[in-house]
């Protein structure tokens, strides 16, 4: 990683802690439609391995991963229309959080169906091997998703087939509220169904980005798929309205030490690649003027309510 990429990296790790921080704001204020999912201390994981793909690569992110659809240009204010149920926004306020995509951006929808995007991403990636494309698909998956039938047989298919998928696997410690010794025997790599398995400090923002990087490299050689396990942790509850009591205080604070954010600082400023300190001033300025601009945008039109709607 050179410091252009670094100083990029950084902005979008950045970008995402403080677009959340602001969603977390506008819940409070009751004015978000639902409850707000955070990635507090897994923004490497999600920034970094979206950073490590190609412009042509599709990606299909999970309700944690805003920081990979941030990185592959999704606006904050998209997200804050999204989120507020706006009928200017992505889905016209027909779906809530980061539900929505678009393949002309890269970008597959996300499901609240865990496990449910592995198959949809081996069938896309079987697609892409059918027409010798160069490109890769990449999805995440948790603790919990990974112990579903649809993560299982999806990946298992991928192996057979040899096909360019990359699962990142984010071992964040908690299944909503159940941690993964009370669900599973051994760790999540070794539900790998075969396929290559990279296991990677899910806090070290670079050596995400190495291991992404590895993973396009063999699935671009036609040895894919990959199921790259990132070691992180959860450090908020499992949205906004789970106040965590059943996390020992003791284990969070041991992980906050660990924050992939001032890490990632650390070692830029170690290469001498020092990030601007006017930075965050910055995005919490474009935040809060794209935040308001969302609060005056206007709702759905009632007129509209069949408009999009399929019946078989």
């Amino acid at each position: 990683m050179d410091r252009s990429a670094a100083l990029a990296l950084h902005e979008a790790m950045l970008l995402t802690r403080l677009t959340e921080e602001r969603l977390v704001k506008l819940f409070r204020q009751g004015h978000t439609m639902g409850s707000v999912y955070r990635s507090l201390g897994q923004e490497a994981t999600s920034c970094a391995t979206a950073f490590a793909l190609g412009e042509e690569d599709l990606i299909a992110p999970m309700i944690r991963n805003l920081g990979s659809m941030l990185v592959r240009g999704v606006s904050p204010e998209e997200i804050f229309l999204q989120y507020l149920g706006r009928g200017t926004g992505p889905t016209g306020g027909r779906e809530h959080n980061n539900h929505f995509g678009g393949i002309a951006r890269g970008l597959i929808a996300p499901t609240s169906m865990l496990g449910a995007l592995i198959p949809v991403c081996a069938g896309v990636a079987l697609a892409i091997q059918q027409k010798r494309e160069q490109r890769v698909v990449m999805t995440w998956i948790g603790d919990g998703g990974s112990s579903t039938g649809a993560f299982t047989e999806g990946l298992n298919f991928a192996v057979v087939q040899s096909l360019p998928l990359i699962v990142v696997g984010e071992a964040n410690g908690w299944a909503y509220s159940t941690p993964p010794a009370k669900q599973m025997k051994g760790p999540m790599s070794a539900r790998s169904q075969g396929a290559h398995t990279l296991v990677v400090d899910g806090n070290d923002a670079n050596e995400v980005f190495e291991a992404a990087s590895e993973a396009r490299t063999i699935c671009l050689s036609g040895d894919g798929p990959v199921f790259l396990v990132c070691e992180t942790y959860r450090l908020k509850g499992h949205a906004e309205h789970d106040d965590q009591r059943y996390v020992d205080p003791a284990e969070l604070e041991a992980w906050a030490k660990k924050d992939p954010l001032p890490r990632f600082e650390a070692w830029m400023k170690a290469q001498g690649w020092n990030p601007d300190p006017k930075l965050p001033a910055h995005l919490e300025a474009r935040l809060a003027a794209d935040a308001e601009h969302a609060l005056g945008a206007p709702p759905p039109d009632p007129s509209t309510l069949l408009e999009g709607v399929f019946s078989g």
